[in-house]
């Protein structure tokens, strides 16, 4: 893998962010996964930042909750679909996702979480801010159809620590 500026690819990565990532956090017992498909890139407070979105209700909540770090894993070149269906599906509670979506954790370089490997871009990030999204902190609208069900995100603001390329 080779470093490469946050923003380099940045237009590649919310294009395919849409189709679907993987969102990784590690704590001293286990290394987990989720599918995410929102989030963004940006610029705040001096820094280069992704904002990804985790249920109070997913493990991965917990799990970042105590690290303050994660990985996003953004398959370009590889159809992961299959990988990324179990991911968004399964919780990492019951079953280890990585056996499971049949993928490979590899370290970081600069964030206690793993990669994926068959993933071709990687953000590594370290929170520096969290939002939970409450009821009037959105548009009624938004929280209508997306939080009607008390299971509201908490955007978290990750400054990227690094990016690679495969």
């Amino acid at each position: 893998m080779r470093e490469v500026m946050y923003n380099e690819y940045a237009s590649e990565a919310l294009q395919n962010l849409q189709k679907g990532a993987f969102l990784s956090v590690s704590n001293e017992e286990m290394d987990n996964t989720m599918t995410i498909s929102w989030g963004s890139i940006g610029f705040y407070w001096g820094k280069p930042m992704f904002m990804v979105l985790v249920r109070y209700s997913r493990h991965t909540y917990t799990l970042l909750e105590n690290s303050q770090q994660f990985s996003v894993s953004i398959p370009i070149d590889n159809d992961l679909k299959e990988a990324l269906a179990k991911c968004g599906s399964l919780s990492g509670k019951d079953v280890n996702k990585w056996e499971v979506a049949n993928i490979t954790p590899i370290s970081a370089n600069n964030v206690n979480t793993k990669l994926v490997e068959e993933c071709s871009l990687h953000y590594e990030c370290k929170v520096v801010a969290r939002m939970p999204l409450e009821k009037d902190m959105v548009s009624a609208e938004v929280f209508e159809k997306w939080y009607n069900n008390d299971n509201n995100h908490v955007l978290y603001y990750g400054e990227i620590l690094g990016t690679y390329l495969k």
